[in-house]
């Protein structure tokens, strides 16, 4: 374990040595333009001297030397503007020298650096990976500048089991960043395909957790997919987090955006969930016509409308029920006799 933690501990994130930007390039522009005005009067050196001694191939030594030594400052000039680095809010650039770690650079501005470092960003949404012959993957192109800024992972979704064995669908939404760009740089291949394993991986772990749903049975106290989305994604969050803390990164959020039962059970659940809502309903118009019912007697007795025995009342309660808890309308039947 001490050693895992020596491995992904190796590089500490440190600030690159940088000058200026606008100081060396003001000095850049003078050794260019001095080159030219050495060149200029090498050349002119060079000439006066041919006519001066009547001979067109007679070259001054001084003139040649003026003349290269022009040249020379105008290519140094030139070549001292590889060193330039721009960096805009919120983005860093991690550079290495001849394959070494050499600093970062997370201030924004205009600076100048050594012009043999080279910034790195394997996980930049435009680089592009090749697999070599010998099987190692290579990452060429892209921005060489780390952003810092807040970021969204639009996870796709997925099929998981959850705790009863039921596959469902389910789709997250990570919120992230950056906080520790040598561990985002060095520590994985790609933070971003990382990231996204890694969140396949968490959203698979919390959902076997927990059921879907509940049924009549279980304890109503218990967390579910469906009832309990925000603690559910609070513990996304935080096994997440554990899991890409090796990358550098933050999760600062994450949130699920689509949750259902996958399409070879969601007509049996549906099923199951339009019989609950029928008892439910069923079970709310029998209470509501018991009390009818009840309401109508003592209305019946305390007005002496009629008096009725109990097989009266029997045979009352048993058509008033079947009016009120009926399905389609009551047909009305007029009985002229007698119940005797």
């Amino acid at each position: 374990m001490e050693q895992n933690e020596k491995i992904v501990n190796r590089y500490e994130e440190k600030s690159a040595k940088t000058l200026s930007g606008f100081g060396m390039l003001a000095l850049v522009l003078l050794l260019i333009l001095g080159g030219i005005a050495v060149m200029v009067l090498g050349i002119v050196g060079v000439v006066q001297y041919s006519i001066e001694m009547g001979n067109e191939d007679a070259v001054s030594a001084a003139g040649l030397v003026m003349l290269f030594g022009g040249i020379i400052l105008m290519v140094l000039g030139f070549v001292l503007c590889a060193g330039f680095k721009v960096i805009n809010p919120n983005e860093a650039m991690v550079l290495t020298l001849f394959g070494k770690y050499y600093g970062t650079i997370k201030k924004d501005g205009f600076f100048w650096t050594n012009i043999f470092c080279s910034g790195m960003n394997p996980g930049s949404d435009r680089s592009s990976v090749s697999v070599g012959a010998n099987g190692s993957v290579n990452i060429s192109g892209g921005n060489k500048k780390v952003s810092l800024k807040t970021m969204t992972l639009n996870n796709e979704k997925q099929t998981v089991n959850d705790e009863r064995g039921n596959p469902i669908i389910i789709g997250t939404i990570v919120i992230w960043r950056i906080v520790d760009t040598t561990k985002a740089v060095f520590n994985v291949q790609n933070y971003r395909t990382f990231l996204s394993t890694q969140c396949d991986s968490a959203t698979r772990n919390i959902a076997r957790m927990y059921p879907y749903d509940l049924f009549e049975e279980d304890d109503q106290n218990e967390k579910t997919l469906r009832g309990s989305s925000q603690e559910i994604a609070a513990m996304m969050t935080k096994d997440l987090q554990e899991r890409v803390a090796i990358a550098g990164l933050e999760i600062l959020e994450v949130r699920i955006t689509h949750l259902s039962y996958a399409p070879e059970i969601a007509a049996a659940m549906l099923q199951r969930q339009q019989a609950e809502a029928i008892v439910a309903a069923r079970k709310k118009i029998v209470e509501g016509a018991v009390g009818m019912v009840e309401m109508a007697l003592d209305q019946l007795n305390e007005d002496q409308v009629v008096a009725l025995d109990d097989e009266r009342k029997a045979a009352m309660v048993s058509n008033l029920l079947v009016v009120l808890c009926g399905s389609k309308d009551a047909q009305p039947v007029v009985n002229s006799g007698s119940i005797y």
